[in-house]
């Protein structure tokens, strides 16, 4: 804010003597000293897990600033906007002024901080997933992002879950996209779930299998070696990061787009 935007010359104005500087002449003044500084009392104002609302200031790399009141901004970082998804950029989910709602999660009164988030305001999907998804579970959902080593299917509450290629078809597939598309509705077979390590494996090929197939599938695929064909889901979700892969989205990367 720049003193034009608020004073203008020839106005009137009452002000709190902040200091005197008899060398050079000088005295200090302060204008918001006039009023009580709104970070004395912050916790009575905004308890932490409150929720809030307001409007997104600015946006960095790291977080989204949002104006909870006069002189009160709370910051949402990236990590705190969603459950499911890695978003890179708070751009991503809002823009410029966007009117947003926020549980308060910490507060630092020294540095004058108010660390907001999103995420909070719903339970994580992932808390009680081994409730939601067995294996052997038969699921449908959609073809959000296509990989060298296989494909990423969305199914409830924004959950991504894993097809590596090997489970893709009996037959063996040379590319991902010469059987799928992203948009596509798939049935499959829930073959593992990781809890800690939030990761769903599903096979396509599995979704016709009988009890007895489906268990010697999901033992095989367990005790595979590194190197292996179907080892590649603890390496698929990790090389899913260098492909540029944000859970939850569609979007393509460079060698997808060449491919097409």
């Amino acid at each position: 804010m720049r003193p034009s935007d608020i004073l203008s010359v020839g106005q009137e104005v009452e002000a709190v003597v902040l200091g005197v500087n008899k060398e050079e002449q000088k005295i200090s003044l302060g204008l918001r000293q006039l009023e009580p500084n709104p970070w004395d009392e912050i916790e009575k104002k905004f308890e932490i897990g409150s929720r809030v609302k307001g409007h997104i200031r600015n946006m960095t790399a790291y977080g989204a600033f949002v104006e909870l009141a006069d002189g009160i901004d709370g910051m949402i970082h990236v990590s705190d906007l969603s459950w499911t998804r890695k978003i890179n950029h708070p751009s991503e989910v809002f823009k410029k002024n966007d009117e947003v709602e926020a549980v308060v999660i910490d507060i630092d009164k020294v540095n004058q901080r108010i660390s907001l988030g999103i995420k909070q305001l719903s339970e994580d999907p992932w808390k009680n997933i081994d409730q939601k998804y067995k294996i052997g579970d038969l699921v449908k959902g959609k073809v959000t992002k296509l990989a060298s080593f296989g494909a990423f299917v969305q199914l409830q509450d924004d959950i991504d879950g894993l097809v590596h290629i090997s489970q893709l078809s009996e037959d063996h597939v040379a590319k991902v996209k010469d059987v799928l598309k992203v948009g596509q509705e798939v049935e499959a077979r829930v073959i593992k779930v990781d809890k800690v390590e939030r990761r769903i494996g599903l096979s396509i090929k599995a979704a016709n299998y009988s009890e007895e197939e489906l268990r010697k599938e999901s033992e095989a695929f367990d005790t595979l070696r590194p190197g292996e064909d179907m080892v590649g889901l603890e390496k698929a979700f990790a090389a899913a990061e260098q492909e540029d892969y944000r859970p939850g989205e569609g979007k393509k990367t460079k060698d997808d787009s060449k491919g097409k």
